[in-house]
């Protein structure tokens, strides 16, 4: 008579082991590949992407951080020329590491798009915490994710650009070592991988005019049409040549 009852308390608590083992597995993982959501105001910003995203029509997604961000900021004029015409969204946000980027792709509204290609740029913002190897799994991460949602999508996924003064700096020699690693993702087939180093930085290092001196890390607008022009060949073969 008292089966019943037995049987059940012993599924709540084999649910609850369950969930207890799962949560213990999920801290293992460093932060680059857990999905943490954006925080603060860009939560806002966000909702309002993905708004744009249930409105279909969308040939054209770039992912990344505050460097991509301001491609629909300073750098409104040149977006203008290349992207908006083909379709283009741009998801990224001030800030964001790879972990972020992961916590979009489990959440944004891309029932309705399929978009011929997405362009990723992210992983600087990890340098901070994170060795090459743990970005380079992020990275990772990123690409099986998007060819899970996206499966049609190419992805144009770009080395992180080189920040600093020069490669004796510490982060650009992690960002280096996960560039190196994730090199290997490229099949130019469903996913392009670029290095565009030697638009930023000279053959000793050194920064050319396309970083901005004040922080050796963002883009100068010489810098945002030095990337779109680098990258222009693979996105006129799969979203169409620029009007």
């Amino acid at each position: 008579m008292k089966r019943p009852a037995f049987t059940s308390a012993l599924s709540v608590l084999i649910v609850m082991v369950a969930v207890a083992l799962a949560t213990a597995e999920e801290t293992k993982l460093h932060s680059a590949v857990r999905p943490k959501p954006c925080g603060g105001g860009h939560f806002k910003r966000y909702q309002k992407v993905n708004e744009r995203l249930k409105q279909g029509n969308v040939d054209l997604l770039f992912f990344g951080d505050s460097i991509t961000n301001s491609w629909t900021g300073r750098a409104k004029a040149i977006w203008d020329e290349y992207y908006a015409p083909r379709n283009a969204v741009n998801v990224a946000l001030s800030g964001l590491r790879t972990q972020h980027v992961l916590w979009q792709l489990d959440n944004l509204a891309v029932e309705n798009i399929s978009p011929k290609l997405a362009v990723v740029l992210i992983g600087t913002n990890n340098t901070r915490d994170n060795t090459g190897e743990q970005i380079a799994e992020g990275l990772t991460k990123i690409v099986e994710r998007l060819r899970e949602k996206l499966p049609k999508t190419k992805i144009l996924l770009l080395a992180i650009f080189p920040n600093g003064p020069n490669d004796d700096d510490p982060r650009r020699q992690v960002a280096a070592k996960a560039n190196q690693l994730v090199s290997k993702l490229g099949d130019d087939r469903m996913v392009v991988y670029m290095d565009l180093r030697d638009r930023f930085v000279k053959p000793d290092g050194t920064p050319t005019k396309c970083l901005r001196g004040n922080d050796l890390l963002h883009l100068t607008l010489d810098g945002y049409r030095a990337w779109a022009e680098a990258i222009e060949p693979v996105v006129a073969r799969e979203v169409g040549k620029k009007q």
